[in-house]
């Protein structure tokens, strides 16, 4: 899929930062409706990565669009970004309805309307029967549809996801991953999916990024992550992959 800066609902603008004393230089821009797969080897700046399109990192130097809008200078809350991590967020007094309603409202005061969307969100990723359940109660698989039902509330137009699937098994992963790619999709979202597990971006992502010492050092298709030509290091990152999804 090729990306134009005319099209593009994310533009990360040859962004800049210092963090740790570690530079991170990115450059890149993501369609809407598009997945894109990070993947890196542990501590090559793929969170950071995030880190700065949220907010939580300050950009030293470039820009961060979001449909044609500049939004480096926003604080974290105020930026149209859903952020959804591997901890999933879910506070442990409130129930699975109440948690997936702070989308909307960090106070929960909400309007029969709005509860009517809680229950649809719930609806969505199949946990309609577990509403009035607490975090605790639930499996890790059910935790993670919960946090996806709060982002689709949000309903932001940047999903940022930091390895939301970490804990879980391969068949509930496989699950998970296509309800995300729906999201995106169907939402016209602008997705980003960190991963240690690049076989799963293959099939999920339209594009693969590979971040190494704060960059990205290669972006293109998920056929051609283990080409010949691909850089060294991805070639050392991936090894000697059996997969099949590695030689198409």
């Amino acid at each position: 899929m090729t990306t134009h800066a005319d099209e593009a609902g994310l533009v990360v603008d040859s962004v800049s930062a210092h963090y740790q004393k570690i530079a991170f230089h990115y450059h890149f821009m993501v369609n809407r409706g598009e997945c894109l797969g990070i993947v890196g080897p542990s501590g090559s700046g793929k969170s950071t990565l995030l880190s700065l399109i949220a907010g939580f990192t300050s950009v030293s130097e470039g820009d961060i669009r979001v449909n044609g809008y500049s939004i480096v200078h926003e604080k974290a809350f105020a930026r149209p970004v859903t952020e959804v991590f591997q901890a999933n967020n879910l506070f442990a007094h409130l129930t699975l309805r109440q948690n997936i309603g702070l989308g909307i409202r960090p106070d929960l005061k909400l309007a029969h309307a709005q509860w009517q969307q809680v229950d649809h969100a719930l609806e969505e990723v199949g946990l309609e029967t577990l509403g009035a359940r607490l975090p605790g109660t639930l499996s890790g698989g059910q935790q993670s549809r919960a946090a996806l039902a709060r982002a689709l509330l949000r309903d932001r137009p940047v999903l940022l996801l930091d390895e939301p699937l970490a804990a879980l098994g391969p068949a509930q992963r496989q699950t998970m991953l296509k309800l995300i790619r729906q999201m995106i999709e169907t939402r016209e979202m602008c997705g980003l999916l960190v991963s240690h597990q690049p076989d799963e971006l293959m099939t999920t992502c339209d594009r693969i990024a590979f971040v190494s010492e704060g960059r990205i050092v290669w972006i293109g298709p998920p056929n051609e992550l283990n080409a010949k030509e691909a850089p060294q290091v991805i070639r050392e990152y991936l090894g000697n992959r059996e997969s099949s999804l590695f030689r198409q």
